[in-house]
């Protein structure tokens, strides 16, 4: 039997375009994606880690708009690492230094790398263009619909015109949210269009994004490449 491919994998996505900082969504809605550092909530104080709940409650309570936080684990590619570990030991002149360097490089590699998963956390809050309908049945209903894919309009959708609408919408509600999280002590910065691109390819390419590295110049690309995920 002769399956033909009728359609791509892009064509099953619910992304549409990445374009100005902004995501697209094949829906008619958009997000930005803002990247947070983490505070280790362990090594505080109990006064401190009171005043870090009490001011996440306080965030939480003042949000007229729905956020969805998203934590993300990954094996950490430390080859680059290791490379410049090897550098620095061939440059050493001093053999007890080399030695040193080279047991380090080696527990590295052989022990800490082989035996147990270098893991790096990434944390992320998405901010939605299109928010919750009032009275709605469901607190859920924002999510299903903004990821609500509709594949078959994405070639009817209008880019721009959504952009126009999305970027004021979602301007003061970035703002707000970088301001809280500054007054938290935590670090925000809202992720530019090469790095939602680079995200994006990551997710849906997982396993050759470790070995197959994006150019830097996001301006090579028409569109956000993927492959299908077998098996």
């Amino acid at each position: 039997m002769n399956n033909k491919i009728k359609t791509t994998t892009q064509a099953h996505l619910d992304i549409a375009d990445i374009k100005n900082n902004v995501v697209i969504l094949t829906n008619g809605g958009a997000c930005a994606i803002i990247e947070t550092n983490a505070i280790n909530f362990d090594l505080l104080s109990l006064p401190e880690q009171d005043a870090a709940i009490s001011s996440f409650s306080a965030l939480l309570n003042s949000l007229t708009f729905p956020m969805q936080i998203t934590i993300r684990s990954k094996k950490m590619d430390i080859s680059e690492y290791l490379e410049r570990i090897k550098d620095v030991e061939d440059k050493q002149t001093n053999p007890k230094i080399r030695g040193q360097i080279m047991a380090y490089r080696t527990f590295i590699k052989d022990e800490l790398v082989t035996k147990e998963e270098v893991l790096d956390k990434n944390f992320y809050v998405t901010i939605p263009y299109k928010t919750v309908t009032l009275g709605s049945i469901s607190p859920m209903t924002w999510i299903n619909d903004l990821m609500n894919l509709d594949t078959k309009n994405k070639s009817k959708l209008n880019i721009e015109s959504i952009l126009q609408e999305a970027t004021p919408d979602l301007a003061p509600k970035i703002s707000f949210i970088l301001k809280e999280f500054a007054r938290m002590g935590i670090k925000a910065r809202q992720l530019g269009t090469g790095e939602l691109i680079k995200l994006f390819y990551d997710l849906y390419n997982s396993e050759s994004a470790q070995s197959q590295k994006m150019r830097t110049n996001m301006a090579d690309f028409s569109s956000v490449l993927v492959e299908p995920k077998l098996g």
